[in-house]
């Protein structure tokens, strides 16, 4: 029986999609739950998988093909027919007084017990050996040869995937030509976006790290061991931070929509994460009702689905302001690009300790260079300044975090 296999249902906000990778070729026999491909949106990855055992018997929607909600984009054909023969073991006979069943898929070629021992070692399909021996048996040689002609290609092929334009130049220059995916292009169009329809400015701060850094080395064993293996980091502090300076200074949880202001009476606190695919920013919903550990074990959690492609769309949408985190590539100091609707965005940066005058005294501190990037139109320098001196201050004495002051 033969199947449509449609893409899932997107959300309003995701319009469309596109095929990005088929992992399964043509009559290709596929087993319940297999992955067939990949579809990506503007902000995930969805796969689409097997429905049941059986066949992929048609690919109608290739790579780069656009496509909508529950759209037809493969046929399959039910059934495992083909598979079970496939998997019979065959008696082979190797030419010595023994009898070797041969691996799946192959029904008639001889094998040698050598050649039978790096088959089964390397998970080969017999098929695929050119047999060099008598009567076309294969030898321990072919085997080696097969092994070696396939070391160099490290994936599979699929059909239908778009081919890279690579060029070469008279002076035998490579340039390569890639399509840029639908997430890197979102990113660019919602970055050149904010640059062109907001007044962005940013303002600057530094913040002496070593009371946090204190209270972490002290309490870190601790806190891991009660939270079921939660590490405490730095970004659980500055989370917090950032939502008792929010509270205090409601524009920059604000928004801008048209000619309205919508002032929010939530912390909806986005992260960027940094994945394979490019940037995104998954949020933590009501951050305020969060403390730290809740804090790190979602930040950790969404880290890994970044990085698997596993993050939902739901995970990624709305948020009231973003923290990113630069100094974790080694950024010193930089300026952060608004998230738009969003009318501020707190940016974090390496630890680097440096020579500092506290009371008369120069002292080698650890010491972080915060930078605050606001909607003038929204926020007026003096709030954006006391948000970032308020954040500066709750972090050099945590004990205000406690005491809410």
């Amino acid at each position: 029986m033969t199947t449509e296999i449609k893409a899932p249902q997107l959300p309003e906000s995701v319009p469309d999609g596109t095929i990005a990778t088929w992992y399964k070729n043509v009559g290709e026999q596929v087993s319940r739950d297999d992955l067939l491909v990949d579809i990506e949106t503007d902000k995930v990855v969805i796969e689409v998988v097997a429905p049941e055992d059986g066949v992929l018997a048609d690919i109608l929607k290739v790579s780069g093909e656009t496509i909508t909600s529950n759209e037809a984009i493969a046929k399959f054909e039910v059934g495992t027919e083909g598979a079970d023969s496939a998997s019979a073991p065959v008696q082979v006979d190797t030419g010595s007084n023994e009898i070797v069943s041969a691996p799946k898929g192959v029904e008639s070629a001889a094998l040698s017990p050598a050649a039978r021992k790096l088959i089964d070692e390397n998970n080969l399909a017999v098929n695929e050996i050119s047999g060099t021996g008598k009567d076309g048996r294969i030898t321990k040689e072919d085997v080696l040869n097969h092994i070696t002609a396939q070391s160099s290609p490290a994936v599979k092929p699929i059909e239908n995937e778009p081919a890279h334009q690579v060029s070469i130049s008279s002076e035998g220059r490579i340039e390569e030509r890639v399509p840029m995916s639908r997430l890197r292009a979102r990113v660019a169009e919602r970055l050149l976006t904010a640059t062109q329809t907001t007044a962005m400015l940013t303002t600057f701060n530094e913040v002496n790290m070593q009371p946090v850094m204190d209270i972490r080395e002290r309490y870190k064993d601790e806190f891991e061991k009660a939270h079921d293996g939660v590490r405490l980091g730095f970004m659980s502090f500055f989370v917090r931070a950032s939502i008792e300076a929010l509270k205090r200074f409601p524009a920059v949880n604000a928004s801008i929509d048209g000619n309205d202001v919508v002032y929010h009476g939530y912390q909806d606190i986005g992260v960027a994460v940094s994945s394979p695919r490019g940037l995104v920013v998954p949020v933590l919903r009501n951050a305020d009702n969060m403390g730290l550990a809740g804090i790190e074990r979602e930040i950790r959690s969404f880290g890994e689905k970044a990085r698997d492609g596993k993050l939902a769309i739901e995970e990624m949408t709305g948020g009231t302001f973003t923290i990113s985190n630069g100094g974790v590539f080694g950024s010193l100091l930089s300026t952060p690009i608004l998230n738009p609707p969003q009318t501020a965005i707190l940016g974090m940066h390496k630890i680097q300790d440096r020579a500092m005058a506290v009371s008369g005294e120069v002292r080698v501190l650890p010491m972080m260079y915060l930078a605050l990037s606001y909607d003038h139109r929204m926020i007026d320098g003096k709030e954006a300044v006391q948000f970032l001196v308020t954040v500066k201050d709750l972090l050099e004495d945590p004990t205000r975090l406690i005491l809410e002051i």
